[in-house]
């Protein structure tokens, strides 16, 4: 039997397409980034050799990696699932700072439990936060058709005052034995343990990959994940065939919330242990890249949060031996944006275009 050339296999498999822009949107991202730092007059050689030498070059710096792809991973599994039901969540970041918020105050506030029971009480009371901080730009969705992204911007800056003043001078959060304005330490009992000695890294990544797990079982596994994946496919067809659409658009968006708690959370009770205003920088917003670039797949988005974690670690070293600013990662994460969202309608026009040239020319 003859064996299908490559490029037949990579025309005629959707998945391996796609995994194939994923890989062509990364060069392309990181080609123009070494074009940037031509033109701004820095070596990108020695840029880019810091930046993976200080993602992967010390057990610190890996140890740093891995740290930063948890929440990266959490809140790109949050944008994901929205996104099945065709709901555009950029109020993770919102969302994960209601999450840190509640992990912090429960972690202080609450003593006497046991760890096995104190740390699971702050990690569902963060995922319950995200949760309601998610229901109700869904509710105004499903009830009134308000698009979900004004709602959301709109709640992130409630959530951003909100956590700011808990921890200012007069918050109600305010640890009055200290200056600084932030909350009191979470008790040793609502602490994830670290695990590698010498860095920071702790047990959160394991309950992220866990979660991940957990996300790909409902979407694809259950009946609810298909109806979720239903109103997004077509709203008007998964009404016609039974589908409670206003009820799964207000699902998708407080378990997308849920997460993004999660993210805070963990955040807090791993790395920080204990709450200070803005503690993230900016996680709820690289989830959209990290779901993008995972194909808004589980398992594809652990390992663009990965890769995030490592563009983020190696970022600190590259700023201090070559002196490139760390916002550039934010800039590859922008072109990364850019060439997903016009790499998926364009791939697919190139895609159709290949397929009847080749069928045309089999013929």
């Amino acid at each position: 039997m003859k064996k299908e050339p490559l490029l037949g296999r990579l025309l005629e498999d959707n998945t391996l397409f796609s995994v194939f822009k994923v890989v062509v949107t990364i060069i392309l991202a990181l080609l123009f980034g070494f074009l940037i730092l031509f033109l701004t007059r820095y070596n990108p050689v020695e840029a880019y050799a810091a930046l993976f030498r200080g993602a992967f070059g010390s057990k610190r710096g890996f140890g740093e990696t891995v740290l930063s792809t948890t929440p990266l991973l959490f809140s790109g599994l949050g944008f994901a699932l929205a996104y099945q039901c065709k709901l555009f969540n950029i109020g993770l970041e919102g969302q994960i700072a209601m999450g840190g918020l509640v992990a912090a105050f429960l972690g202080y506030s609450i003593t006497g439990l046991p760890p096995f029971l104190h740390l699971p009480v702050c990690i569902l009371g963060a995922a319950l936060a995200g949760a309601v901080w998610g229901f109700g730009p869904g509710y105004l969705k499903a009830r009134y058709g308000i698009h979900e992204v004004i709602s959301v911007i709109m709640m992130n800056h409630i959530a951003f005052k909100i956590s700011a003043y808990m921890v200012s001078v007069q918050g109600p959060m305010k640890d009055r034995l200290d200056e600084m304005p932030a909350s009191p330490f979470v008790m040793d009992s609502a602490k994830i343990i670290r695990i590698w000695k010498g860095t920071r890294l702790h047990w959160g990544i394991f309950i992220a990959v866990g979660v991940s797990v957990l996300v790909w079982f409902l979407l694809y596994k259950t009946r609810t994940g298909y109806k979720i994946r239903a109103v997004g496919k077509n709203r008007f067809a998964a009404e016609t065939g039974g589908i409670d659409v206003k009820r799964h658009i207000i699902l998708a968006m407080s378990l997308s919330g849920a997460l993004g708690g999660l993210a805070g959370g963990v955040e807090i009770l791993g790395m920080h242990y204990r709450l200070f205003s803005a503690f993230s920088p900016g996680y709820g917003f690289d989830a959209i890249a990290v779901a993008l670039l995972g194909m808004l797949n589980p398992f594809g988005i652990i390992g663009s949060a990965f890769l995030y974690g490592v563009l983020r670690s190696g970022s600190i070293l590259m700023q201090a031996m070559v002196g490139v600013s760390k916002d550039m990662v934010s800039v590859i994460t922008a072109i990364i944006i850019f060439f997903m969202g016009v790499g998926d309608p364009l791939g697919r026009v190139i895609q159709e275009k290949m397929v009847r040239k080749r069928h045309g020319a089999v013929k």
